[in-house]
Parts: C-alpha cells; structure tokens; sequence
C-alpha cells in the first residue's frame, strides 16, 4: 500500500512573524551601520575612508557573530531575545553615545566608535543565524535559506532608501537610532509572548523587555536635551538653530562674536569678520568686469555672497545654485539671519535653484558674466569633485568671454599644496588662475583664485560702503609672501581626488586627528 503524501501546511503564524522580524533586524542593523558611517564623516572628514573602514569593520563582525553562533545550543528563543535587548540598547544608543564622546572626550572617540560598530556587528551577526535555527524546526531548508535572505534583503533595501530621505531629514540622527533600537526592542517583545511557555525565569525576562522600552522611549522624548548637551559642548556658543538634511548638519550659534554657521562641525562664517571674507570674494571680480549683468553663485546658500553682488546696479539677474535647500530656506525665512545677509535672498534680482551644481552646469547653457564658487572646503570626495578639472571645464564653457569666476580655496599659509593645486587645476582646462589671499581673524589666511579667459586686471574703482577692502588694499592681497609662495602640484582629477587626501594631509598636522 503506497503512502499517503503529506498535506500541504500553509506557513504558520510563528513563522510569518519570524520572517518580518527578519525584515526588522535587517533594517535596523543597517540604521547602526549608517549611522556610525555617517557620524565618522560629519567629524572626521573623508567620507569614503570612514565609510569604506566603518562597513568593513561592521561586516567582520558580522562574521563574527555569526561564527559565534555555533555556541548557542539550548534556549534558542530566550538567546534571541536577549541578543534583541542588547542590539536596541547598545545600537539605539549608538549615535547619542558618538554625539556626547565628540563634544566631551575627543580623544576617545574613535576607540568608542570603532568598539561599538564591533559590538554591534557582533550582535547582529548573531541575530539571523539564531532565526534561522529557530524557524528550521518546521521549514524545510531550502525554503528557510531563501525566505530569510529574502526578507533580510528587503529589511535593508527598504531601510537604506529611508534612512538619508526621510528619518534623518525628519527625526535626525539620535533620534533615528532610538527609534530603530526601540523597534529591535519591539521584535524581543513579540519573542518574549511568542514563546513564553518555552521561557525560563519568564518574570525575568519581561522586566528586561520593558525596562529597555522604557529607557528608550524617555532617551527619544529627551533626544533635543541629549543634542543640545553635545553640541552646546562642542560649539560652546549657544546654538539658536540646527537641522539635519539629507545633505548635511546645519548649526548656528550666538556668542560674544555674533553668529556663527557650521556646516558638519566646520565653522563656515562668522558674523564679526564675515564682512572681510565676503567682501574678498566677490569685489575683486565684480568690479574688475565693470558692468556685470548675470552672476551665478554657486554653493553660499547664506546669501552673503549674494548681497555684495546686489550692490553693483548693473546686475540685472544673479542665480544661486545651492544644493541644501535648507540653507536657503533658513537665510531667507528665519529673521535674525536674514538681516545679516541684507535680505539678499528674497531680492527679486535672484532666482534659486536648490541642486548640485555639477548637475547644473552639465544641463544649461546660459553664460554668466561673473561665477561665484562658494563651496565648502574639500572635506570629502563628494565635496572634493567640486574641484576637479572636470568641474572647471565645465565651468568654463559658462563663463562669458570677458567674465570672471573666483573660486574660494582653502589657506595657502596652512594648506599650501591644496591651494596650488586648485590653480594648477583650473590652468589644466586652459583658463588663467589669478591667486590672492585675506586675513579673515576667524579662519587666519585665507585664499581665493580668479579663473578668466582674458588675463585679471584690477579694478580701479569698488563700490562705495565697504567695510574692508579699498583700491590700496587690492595689492597687497595679490602679493605671496615665501611661506605661501606656489609650489608645483598636480591637477585634481574625478578619477583620483588627490586634492582631498592632500587638504586632509595638511589640515590633519593643525587639528592633530
């Protein structure tokens, strides 16, 4: 007599809900790895090292944990649990802990970071192996394998979207790991009822599972306090505004010396002195060219580029290409800031355009008289590819013949082979790089470079008004003295960025990191 087959056993709810607590650990260990990722480039500079070590690290202990895994024999769900636990405290802690390490004990905050990405790995190298024996009880193993990496795939497709589009943007960083922490705490919860009667020391583990939640969710509700101890620290001036975009960390604080704007930790102006940086970038250009007509800026989102643009009455149009528009939003809306900018970003003379202006110049084709490049430092390739010959070239074919384009570019006096490098790269696309400096007390030295079609001449008459420069002046900025002298140096090129390791170099032997 031949056996009966097998009915067919639809999948049972213990197992659905296995499989979407996969999708969970999967999005939320990938939360803890941007996170750290992400922090280590905001404070470290060099986006592509951190990111590049950060993840290399978190997946060798990811090996780890997995290898480790071999040792949990008994008590498989009670193991998950706990492992659930540590993995929301320890990783929903994550970004908080690196936040207060940075603004209270600098020195330790790469060991700290590097220990918890370690733990961190290690622990959610653990989690899908123990799912996966758990669920192999009653799944067959060719449908476990591909059931779990499926919804683990999912889990970080799903979390890697999300992450930079809308819960940094919308509950920042500290936030952002809590959330995710009480949702690994929430997947402990659901062990703990799913299997209680298996459970020993039931009470146990249910005080543990609440206590978590309820340290996580009093973290959540006073993560504004956590951030504003961290960076009252760190920027010692009271911070009056801050905000996290997908694009970066925007910071302002007031002081003794006014406001000041960081940008990721980098100071980018400060409101005593800002006159004297502005006012180098942009006259020596405007008023050389006699009657400029269209100015485009690129990067300033602050608007204090575009106000000493507006007091030229020749200028008939100024476009701004600022890529955050949360910089431009600010420094038009909010009232304090926009006083410092002269109300320039609501001139009707100026159209704003918030996207990357590597982007922008590949797409129009309109010429402008002056171009204002206003970028941050080359903290980071994605920063640094703002300077290379293939940015410059196309800069170039958006300039007017009889235009001007002034590049802000670092300190020749503390990075002195950057700042040649940035006129070696824009002479490599067959424009003339024209080099000049200021002192700016905020910054110390500071340096910019005219790039033109036609040889720089400077201007004989500035507008009336200024607070800094004046036609005795001009000279003198254009004069090197030795320690800033060009040296040779070699073109900034997309598929090297040497430009960023060298920045990172010379400005590495000033903050001793």
């Amino acid at each position: 007599m031949s056996a009966t087959a097998p009915a067919a056993r639809g999948p049972q709810p213990v197992e659905i809900a296995l499989l979407a607590s996969v999708f969970v650990v999967a999005a939320c260990g990938l939360v803890y790895e941007l996170s750290a990722a992400a922090l280590s480039s905001y404070l470290l500079g060099d986006s592509v090292l951190q990111f590049s070590t950060i993840i290399g690290t978190y997946l060798f202990a990811m090996g780890v944990g997995s290898w480790l895994s071999r040792y949990f024999e008994r008590q498989l769900p009670a193991h998950f649990l706990r492992i659930e636990l540590l993995v929301a405290l320890v990783g929903g802690a994550l970004p908080a802990l690196l936040f207060l390490t940075n603004a209270y004990i600098p020195g330790a905050f790469r060991l700290l970071l590097y220990g918890l990405v370690v733990v961190v790995g290690t622990l959610v190298g653990l989690e899908i192996p123990l799912v996966m024996r758990i669920l192999k009880r009653n799944t067959a193993l060719k449908d476990l394998v591909s059931q779990v990496l499926t919804f683990d795939y999912l889990g970080a497709l799903a979390v890697s979207v999300a992450f930079p589009l809308i819960f940094v943007p919308q509950l920042g960083m500290i936030r952002t790991g809590l959330l995710f922490g009480f949702m690994n705490a929430a997947v402990a919860l659901w062990a703990l009822w799913m299997f209680r009667h298996e459970l020993r020391q039931l009470g146990v583990h249910v005080v543990a599972c609440f206590a978590t939640l309820a340290l996580l969710a009093c973290a959540f509700v006073f993560a504004d306090r956590i951030t504003t101890l961290a960076e009252d620290r760190f920027y010692q001036d009271h911070i009056v505004f801050s905000a996290t975009s997908p694009y970066q960390r925007i910071v302002v604080t007031s002081g003794s010396a006014g406001h000041r704007l960081y940008l990721n930790g980098n100071l980018q102006f400060a409101e005593r002195d800002e006159y004297r940086y502005h006012e180098a970038l942009v006259h020596p250009v405007m008023a050389a060219h006699g009657a400029p007509k269209k100015v485009a800026v690129l990067g300033g989102g602050d608007g204090m580029a575009v106000r000493e643009i507006l007091k030229y009455p020749s200028v008939e149009s100024v476009t701004l290409v600022e890529l955050d528009p949360n910089m431009t939003r600010l420094f038009a809306e909010h009232e304090t800031l926009s006083t410092l900018n002269g109300g320039s970003l609501n001139s009707p003379k100026l159209k704003i355009v918030n996207t990357d202006a590597f982007k922008w110049l590949q797409e129009g084709d309109d010429t402008y008289d002056v171009i204002v490049v206003d970028f941050p430092d080359p903290t980071n390739f994605a920063i640094g590819k703002l300077y290379t010959n293939s940015f410059y070239a196309l800069l170039d074919k958006r300039l007017a013949g009889s235009g001007y384009a002034v590049v802000q570019t670092t300190s020749p006096l503390i990075a002195r082979q950057s700042f040649w490098t940035v006129a070696t790269t824009i002479e490599s696309v067959g424009l003339t790089a024209t080099a000049y400096h200021v002192h700016v007390p905020s910054f110390g030295e500071w340096g910019f470079v005219i790039a033109s079609h036609r040889p720089f001449r400077r201007p004989e008459l500035l507008p009336a008004g200024l607070r800094y420069l004046s036609l005795p002046t001009l000279p003198l900025m254009f004069d090197f003295p030795l320690d800033m002298a060009r040296v040779p140096a070699e073109v900034n090129r997309l598929s090297n960025q040497t430009l960023v390791t060298t920045y990172e170099r010379e400005w590495g032997k000033v903050s001793g990191h």
